[in-house]
């Protein structure tokens, strides 16, 4: 082999290297500071929870609000962001909030609260931690291919991201407020998270 093909081989080698990934490489994270995450019910979704006796209330330091979607009057409530880590490329990782949210049947007095919830990007699921005990359950699984998202140097934002009910919250509300107004892959409404860097 003559020098310069020597030179030529080595050199294509070398940029194979240097441009193929490692075994070892992972996305990089970033670590969540703050923000804030806010959950729209669809109207319809209000009023038909309202007919049956259930109640939605936010706990806090969740904050309740009424807002417009369509011109119908429906909730709103946003809770603070408290930490997790995300991933941008791809988009990935976890937010992590404080408050909750409780299911009261004024009929019989029975209700359901559960909070801390965690947004897992790569599960494509929210969570919460059921009150009073341990124990956490997917509460909703996120549709992202409705959403908008937009990253900057200092944070995310995603709005517009459709809620499903799961079929294990679904079957906890039944069984807990004893209704049967909850069904799995119901549309619950959308959600908008703002996590800060």
């Amino acid at each position: 082999m003559t020098r310069t093909a020597f030179v030529t081989a080595a050199s294509a080698v070398a940029a194979l290297v240097i441009a193929a990934p490692t075994a070892s490489a992972a996305p990089h994270a970033v670590h969540v500071k703050s923000g804030r995450t806010s959950v729209t019910v669809a109207p319809a979704i209000t009023r038909a929870l309202l007919s049956k006796g259930i109640v939605p209330i936010v706990t806090r330091p969740g904050t309740p609000s009424l807002t417009t979607v369509g011109h119908q009057l429906t909730l709103k409530a946003t809770y603070p962001v408290t930490g997790g880590a995300l991933t941008t490329s791809p988009l990935g990782g976890d937010i992590t909030h404080k408050g909750g949210l409780k299911f009261a049947n004024v009929f019989n007095g029975r209700s359901l609260e559960v909070g801390n919830f965690t947004v897992d990007l790569n599960k494509g699921q929210l969570t919460g931690l059921v009150a009073g005990t341990t124990t956490r359950v997917p509460v909703f699984k996120l549709d992202l291919s409705t959403a908008h998202v937009k990253l900057t140097k200092c944070g995310a934002d995603a709005t517009n991201v459709t809620l499903h009910l799961t079929s294990e919250a679904a079957g906890a509300l039944n069984s807990t407020l004893k209704t049967q107004v909850f069904s799995a892959g119901l549309t619950v409404g959308t959600a908008d998270t703002h996590p800060r860097f």
